[in-house]
This record gives structure tokens, C-alpha cells and sequence, in this order.
């Protein structure tokens, strides 16, 4: 795709960041200024002549405290500044760069502390050296070295590796991670697609990473239903820089993909152009559709639940429940004396049924205003044309056609050619059918990672609806159950607080300038609010909990491939879109397991 996803991330042809040259960990690069106030939580820094701090930068000080012996204090570069000293007016400028005024030219850097070791919170004295930190007081500044289960999440601006702490993720001490940024800029769905290799392929499962899933729900184009191709165009520097992670180069190895089926086809094809192996359809039967009341997500718009049908909704769905009775094995139905074989037909009977007054009372159990009925019934029959592809009763009712994680370690939903009414209703039962398998089962493990975009759309943050509840649910009790939501939307302002709050890892790619300005992003300190308006495809900013400031992450290149043309044949596949075992000949769950 060339508008947002993981084609966005590509667009940019971006590496991450090799190691800087010129420059040593552990040197002396300044010390502590004595014209700035010093505190326990930042300081000032004037460099020595020639030497070179760049935002992002972990930088350390020492003190001796009586009593305590030496004092760590570590921190991140969040400004720098260069200055003449000496000049009183702009103009002098040209007048020092003439030689005919003296003036010096001084730059200095803030550091804000983000550990001090042990913990006796006093400032750095004035005058104190400060270097660049080597790798154990980086990773002591950063908190790697208490981080026992950590995952890579890219490469910082001084080449090393970024890690956050599993345990803020997988339900331990936190979970659920929230991504914000410009559609089409901030590779959004790029970051997510890495950060769930990272966590499969790192090494945190363990014995775990065979049964570990993942529910990617994909809105735009085409692009992500070929994770488990490896990406022509990765190179040596790329391979390099995943090396340096920790982690292989290489596609994912179980991903299993179901789109809906073609509109109008009687055998249920895939609506898909460019894949035609390892995908499966999926369609809900009308026998389905009235046994599991799943009327309530026809309707799973926040302004339905505004208007005054939503009783009316509920009080439907149960008389179907009912009353609705299988006809033959084509996921056919009976309501009532009437036999409906389509979407359309159910929609006509409702009409038929709710408009006389008589059988009216008998679908509501009470006196229901007709207008009431009328606005019911017109969203009801603007919802044919939508969910008629997926709401069947014209294809087999023993055919395996839902959505089910249990087949891959991935699993990969396209909704790119369903209309948004269709993507919602989608979205809202297979996430209440996950949530409520995970929930009967009783234990966390093993985990179900859900990634859905364009999470504004479904949790809006005014107004109700089921997969607002839902999502709700996810964010609130998932952590107890296993259901890790990993979330992206352009404007986190729009999305439900309780969602966004819930989140323990927060991530932030290109924001639009008024998006930056508002408080969903306090998290952000305000420089990093201004970088995050001009960030490049493929840098991020990451907060999680034990970090005092976000890390500035260049993920790499992708791997796997993120459109058809990148994708790299795979022998081994002998499937077809329309029948036999959909994974025959492509490596199983088992086969996943990471080379530990």
C-alpha cells in the first residue's frame, strides 16, 4: 500500500542508524555548567571544543556524597544549544565572523535525568566531567540492565540497540500499546508488524512461542498478507542491523490469511488479487447470524446507540434467537413460517413483520412507536448491500468459514473490500468471539496479540457501541485474560481515554502539528513534541514506565515483504484458495519456534 502501512515504512528506503563515527563511549565530552541551576532531575552541559552531543544522546556524571560514596547520575540529551558568547546584539554576528569583534562560540546541552544510582537524589556539582556512557552505564541509565525479559525495538540515534520491558506488555506489570501518527507517514503498521516478530522471535516466550498468537486486522490494500515472504529488496546493511538485535532476518514462518468471499460468488472464493495461496474465506451463516444475536453489530455505529432503536435492536436479536430454525445444511433459516437463504430476504421479513402492528407486538413484547421502527428498519435495510457478501445462507453451514487464530501463529484478516459497515461488523464479532475463547478458557496463556488500525473509528472517544464495549473490555480486563491490543489511530485525541490510558506502551511516530499540541500526548516533553512534527518515516518515540523519557527508535527494513512485488516465492506452498488443508506444505506452528 502506498498510503499508510507497511509499504509507508518502505517508501522512505530507510536503514536504521549506524554507529556514529568520530565518537567513543566513555569519553569526556563537558562538564557540568555553574550558570545553570543543577537539579537531582537535570542539568546543563558546556561541551569542550570539538566535541559533539546530538539529541538522544546517554550521557553520565559522578559525584561523591558523604556518607553514600559515588553517585551515578545518567541521563538523555534533550536540547542543544550553540551560542557566541561575547555578542550583545544579532548584528554582531557579522562583525565576530569579520574577526573585528572577539566572541566565543559555546554550546551547551540539557540532560534530564533518568536514573540516579544509588538512589540519593542530589544534583551534579558544577564543574563535574561528563561523558558519553558506555554500554553497562547506558544500559543503567536506560534501565536495560533490570529489564529480565526484553525485547528489541530498534536501533537508537547513537547505533545500539532500544529494548522495552516484556513485562509491560504481556500482562505482567502492564500491558496493550498505543501508536499515534500522520496516515501514510508515521509507518504505523510497520512498527506494530516489528514489534510482534521482536516478541516472537527474541526469545521472551520461550516455551511459549509456539502457542503465542496474533489477530491482525488489515484496512488498507493488500500489503500485509505476505509476512510470510521474505522482502527481495532486504540488503547485507539491513541483515546486519537485525543481527545486531538479536534478531533473525527473515519473514514470518506460520501465517495463515481469510478475506471475505467475492460478492455474488456461489462458491465462497476469497475477495482477494494478489495472493491466492493460504487464504481462506470467511462468512457468518444466517443460521449463525441468529443464534449468536449477532444483529447488535449491524448496528455497531456510535449515533445507533444515540438513537432511540437501540432497545429495539436487542429485543430483535432475541426473537431471532428464538424462533429462527436451520433449513437444509446451506445455513439457511426459518423465522416464522418463512424460509430466508439471503441477507435480504431476513431484512424483508423483519419488514414485513415489524410494520403490521399485531405481529409487532409480538417481536418487541411491547407497545413500540412506529417511527421507532422506521428508523430501525431503515439502517436495517441500508446494511444489505454491505454484509450480504458475509451474511450467508447460500454456501455450506459444515464448511470451516470463521475467523480462528488456532490454524498459524498469524493470523492475518483483510477487510480492505468490505464497506466500513461490513470492516465494523467484522471487527466487533471476531473480537467478541476471541475475547469470550479466551475468557472460557481460564488462564492468560497463551497470549492473543490483537493489532487493529484506525482505532478511532471503532473507539471513538463520544458515544456507545458493542465493539466500543468490547475494546473497553480488552483494554480494562484483557490484561487478566491474555488479550494484548496493540492499537494504532491517527489522533489519539478521538479515541476513548480509558483505552488510551490503559496502555502501557505508548508510541509516537510523525504528528500533525495541532494533533502534537494536544494533552493525549503529555507524555511527549515538549521538544520532543516539535521533533516528533518533522520525524521521518521509521522513527518512532517509545515511553513505556520505567523509562523517565521517551526513546527516539529507528526500526529496520522490514523483513518480510510488504507488497507483492517484494514478495519472495516460497516453494513449499501447495495450497489453493478455494479447498484441501489451507497450511499443506507451509511450515506449521511448530516449525515456528525461534533458533534460541
Amino acid at each position: 500500500m502506498t498510503v499508510n502501512g507497511a509499504a509507508d515504512h518502505q517508501a522512505a528506503d530507510h536503514q536504521a542508524a549506524g554507529p556514529p563515527t568520530g565518537r567513543r563511549a566513555g569519553e569526556a565530552v563537558g562538564r557540568v555548567l555553574g550558570t545553570q541551576a543543577a537539579s537531582p532531575l537535570s542539568f546543563w552541559v558546556g561541551l569542550e571544543p570539538g566535541k559533539v552531543v546530538q539529541l538522544d544522546d546517554v550521557v553520565v556524571t559522578r559525584r561523591d556524597v558523604p556518607g553514600y560514596g559515588p553517585v551515578l547520575v545518567a541521563g538523555v540529551v534533550t536540547t542543544v544549544e550553540a551560542r557566541h558568547e561575547g555578542a550583545a546584539y544579532d548584528s554582531d554576528v557579522f562583525l565576530i565572523a569579520d574577526g573585528a569583534l572577539p566572541a566565543a562560540v559555546v554550546e551547551v546541552a540539557e540532560v534530564r535525568v533518568t536514573r540516579v544510582e544509588p538512589e540519593v537524589f542530589v544534583p551534579p556539582l558544577p564543574g563535574a566531567k561528563v561523558y558519553l556512557a558506555g554500554s553497562d552505564d547506558r544500559d543503567q541509565a536506560l534501565y536495560f540492565d533490570v529489564m529480565d525479559r526484553r525485547i528489541p525495538l530498534g536501533m537508537g540515534r547513537d547505533g545500539q540497540p532500544l529494548y522495552v520491558n516484556f513485562d509491560f506488555l504481556d500482562g505482567t506489570r502492564g500491558a496493550h500499546v498505543s501508536i499515534s501518527g500522520v496516515s501514510g507517514v508515521a509507518t504505523k503498521t510497520s512498527f506494530a508488524t516489528f514489534l510482534l516478530f521482536s516478541i516472537f522471535h527474541s526469545g521472551v516466550l520461550a516455551g511459549e512461542a509456539a502457542n503465542t498468537k496474533a489477530l491482525i486486522f488489515s484496512v488498507k490494500g493488500e500489503d500485509l498478507l505476505f509476512l510470510d515472504h521474505d522482502n527481495l529488496r532486504l540488503d547485507e546493511r539491513a541483515r546486519d542491523v537485525y543481527g545486531r538485535l538479536g534478531l533473525p532476518a527473515k519473514a514470518f514462518g506460520s501465517v495463515h490469511v481469510f478475506a471475505p468471499p467475492r460478492p455474488g460468488d456461489p462458491n465462497g472464493v476469497p475477495h482477494v488479487a494478489s495472493r491466492t495461496q493460504g487464504v481462506s474465506a470467511f462468512y457468518w451463516t444466517l443460521v449463525e447470524f441468529c443464534e449468536e444475536e449477532l444483529l447488535r453489530f449491524v448496528f455497531a455505529d456510535a449515533d445507533d446507540e444515540r438513537a432511540g432503536y437501540s432497545l429495539l435492536v436487542g429485543q430483535v436479536a432475541a426473537r431471532l434467537k428464538a424462533w429462527a430454525e436451520p433449513v437444509g445444511d446451506g445455513g439457511a433459516v426459518r423465522v416464522r413460517g418463512t424460509s430466508c437463504r439471503t441477507f435480504g430476504d431476513l431484512v424483508e421479513l423483519l419488514s414485513d413483520e415489524l410494520q403490521e402492528e399485531e405481529a409487532r407486538r409480538e417481536w418487541t413484547g411491547a407497545q413500540t412507536p412506529l417511527g421507532t421502527v422506521n428508523a430501525f428498519l431503515r439502517r436495517l435495510r441500508s446494511a444489505v448491500r454491505p454484509l450480504s457478501p458475509i451474511v450467508r445462507g447460500d454456501l455450506p453451514f459444515f464448511r470451516n468459514h470463521q475467523v480462528r487464530t488456532s490454524d498459524a501463529q498469524v493470523s492475518i484478516v483483510d477487510l480492505h473490500n468490505l464497506p466500513e459497515r461490513a470492516q465494523r461488523f467484522v471487527v466487533g464479532v471476531v473480537l467478541r468471539g476471541e475475547f469470550h475463547r479466551k475468557e472460557s478458557s481460564g488462564t492468560a496463556r497463551p497470549l492473543l496479540f490483537v493489532v487493529l488500525d484506525e482505532l478511532n473509528k471503532y473507539a471513538p472517544r463520544e458515544g456507545d457501541s458493542p465493539i466500543k464495549e468490547i475494546l473497553l473490555d480488552v483494554a480494562e480486563r484483557g490484561r487478566s485474560l491474555g488479550v494484548i491490543l496493540i492499537g494504532a489511530q491517527q489522533t489519539a485525541s478521538e479515541v476513548e481515554r480509558r483505552i488510551v490510558s490503559n496502555s502501557a506502551v505508548r508510541v509516537a511516530g510523525r504528528l500533525d502539528p495541532a494533533e502534537a499540541a494536544r494533552s493525549e500526548y503529555g507524555w511527549l516533553p515538549t521538544a520532543v513534541r516539535e521533533r516528533a512534527t518533522i520525524a521521518k518515516p521509521g522513527t518512532m518515540f517509545v515511553a513505556q514506565p520505567e523509562i523517565p523519557v521517551p526513546l527516539a527508535v529507528v526500526f529496520p527494513f522490514p523483513a518480510w515483504a510488504t507488497r507483492p512485488s517484494e514478495a519472495a516465492a516460497r516453494p513449499s506452498a501447495r495450497t489453493t484458495a478455494t479447498g484441501g488443508d489451507p497450511f499443506q506444505g507451509l511450515p506449521g506452528v511448530e516449525d515456528d519456534i525461534p533458533p534460541f
